[in-house]
């Protein structure tokens, strides 16, 4: 085995033996790998989703099916059935439901804002390099764009390869669908706290007034009982009491999420208005303390309320002590996603631009599945996305859950690939299958990706690459300085190719410079911070 091991995880249910396997082996990246040996022509094993190693069937080499070829091609999509003609071999599949969820990198910026390292189970990949807007090239209508492109890294044979995913533009204000938002304000006493419940009810007011006329708002406060403090009311002439229930709030007592959750929904759903967008948008440390604390028994009532009712949930997480694997598994199940605010600038950000652009949704149980070609991969794994991964065998199944995803968003997954000395050809195909969020009608849209696209350096490759690149190997850099992944990985992590944290934060820097984007400054100053404090 080379020295960045291999996962042969094939499922969101993986086993207790591959369970093992992943925590002894301590790996930061999840997914499916070829045989070890390329060089001698030693045949590809693959363990499947039963976790028994059997050896990866011959065939025919798979090109994708509904692929038009080349970096960042685009295929026409499908509407019905299955567009893959030739089964692609199951050891080179990768498949995870889509998620733009940014929680865990908000947090860890917080962290190291005051000096502190984050929990490295806190630190999940995905969000962090979904925290930065791509280029990606839009659809026209509802659905998703695909663009595949990768580098190589200083590390042989190793590549990052990057699926990019990208919806239509947000329409503006006017053209949307108008929206049914129930705010579940956590008020319990770790809410006193400056920057929680004062930041929430300042952004809260700000949304207020750029919430259009037929929106409509309702409020549900909840601490140590559950409150609805605001019926759904249509905005209109009544802002002024939309005003006065947010500047009503104080903090008291403690924490009993479960009733929070269930008395939101209520509300939701006694409110709910036919041709809207119908959220609760849930803003709380999540440190559930009192009342149902278990939080299965909390992920069932969202889940039943979203299959009947379609109501989807938006996670905000504030504090810096923060529940974030509950709000996490809260969204998860909610089929919404998840944002972390700590400053003025991030509340409004959220309520004020996010939310009223991102009601509405452009694709629900959206799930995407990367087929690398045997003939010229042996071994990939995907970078994050541990709690979002799907089974092959489920990709087509429009039962299991995906992502909801709405317009505007950009959704990016990343691998570390080990191509065969030599390999020249097709490298992977990439695609996305969701469901029309009216008609529930099934459509896809595939990517390709040739060995001879892949640029000869991360660090000279398209800007929005090197931009992934950073956030990836931060994230992953945060995540082993934790203690979590052993020490065998070197400096720079567990990535192939990782910089140190002083390197990398260079490269931040010069990104920053080069582009007089505050978010990628940002960015520099976190790096800079971990550098300090390991």
């Amino acid at each position: 085995m080379n020295r960045y091991g291999i996962h042969g995880e094939r499922g969101r249910r993986g086993t207790t033996a591959l369970l093992a396997l992943a925590l002894a082996g301590g790996l930061l990246l999840t997914g499916c790998a070829g045989g070890d040996d390329a060089s001698n022509g030693a045949q590809d094993t693959t363990t499947d989703s039963r976790g028994s190693g059997m050896p990866a069937p011959d065939g025919p080499r798979y090109d994708g099916g509904t692929s038009t070829g080349g970096a960042g091609g685009t295929g026409e999509g499908e509407k019905d059935g299955d567009s893959r003609g030739i089964a692609p071999d199951p050891g080179h599949l990768s498949t995870f439901a889509v998620d733009v969820d940014t929680a865990s990198y908000g947090y860890a910026r917080r962290t190291l804002a005051e000096g502190r390292l984050p929990d490295p189970a806190t630190v999940r990949p995905e969000e962090f390099v979904n925290s930065f807007r791509q280029d990606y090239e839009r659809p026209d209508g509802d659905g998703f764009s695909v663009t595949v492109d990768g580098a190589r890294t200083a590390d042989e044979d190793w590549s990052l390869v990057r699926v990019g995913l990208a919806t239509r533009p947000a329409e503006r204000q006017g053209e949307r669908p108008p929206a049914a938002l129930t705010f579940v304000i956590d008020i319990s006493g770790s809410m006193a706290e400056p920057g929680r419940l004062d930041l929430a009810q300042e952004a809260l007011g700000t949304m207020t007034d750029r919430l259009r006329d037929d929106d409509s708002v309702a409020i549900v406060t909840f601490s140590d009982e559950a409150e609805t403090v605001l019926p759904m009311t249509r905005l209109g002439d009544h802002r002024g009491r939309v005003h006065d229930a947010i500047d009503s709030l104080e903090p008291t007592d403690s924490t009993n999420l479960g009733a929070g959750v269930e008395t939101g929904y209520e509300t939701a759903v006694e409110g709910s208005r036919d041709g809207a967008t119908n959220r609760v948008v849930l803003v709380s440390d999540a440190l559930a303390n009192t009342g149902d604390t278990d939080a299965d028994t909390i992920l069932e009532r969202v889940a039943t309320e979203r299959r009947e009712h379609g109501i989807t949930l938006f996670g905000v997480g504030v504090g810096s002590d923060y529940g974030d694997a509950l709000m996490e598994r809260l969204a998860d199940k909610g089929d919404g996603h998840t944002t972390y605010v700590s400053t003025p600038e991030d509340a409004r950000e959220v309520f004020s631009e996010q939310l009223p652009r991102h009601i509405e949704l452009t694709a629900r149980d959206a799930k995407a599945q990367v087929a690398f070609d045997p003939e010229t991969v042996a071994e990939f794994r995907l970078v994050g996305y541990d709690n979002r991964q799907v089974a092959d065998e489920d990709f087509r199944d429009d039962r299991v859950d995906g992502g909801e995803v709405g317009p505007g968003h950009t959704v990016t997954a990343l691998y570390a690939v080990r191509t065969r000395p030599g390999a020249d050809g097709h490298l992977a195909t990439a695609t996305v299958r969701w469901l029309d969020p009216d008609s529930r009608d099934p459509h896809e849209e595939s990517g390709a990706v040739e060995t001879g696209a892949l640029d000869d350096s991360v660090w000279e490759s398209d800007r929005g690459l090197r931009v992934t690149a950073t956030a990836a190997y931060f994230a992953d850099a945060l995540r082993t300085s934790g203690g979590g992944y052993g020490d065998d990985h070197g400096d720079g992590g567990s990535l192939p190719g990782a910089p140190g944290l002083a390197e990398l934060s260079e490269r931040a820097d010069g990104l920053a410079d080069s582009t007089e984007d505050e978010d990628l400054r940002d960015l520099a100053e976190a790096i800079e911070e971990a550098d300090r404090l390991t």
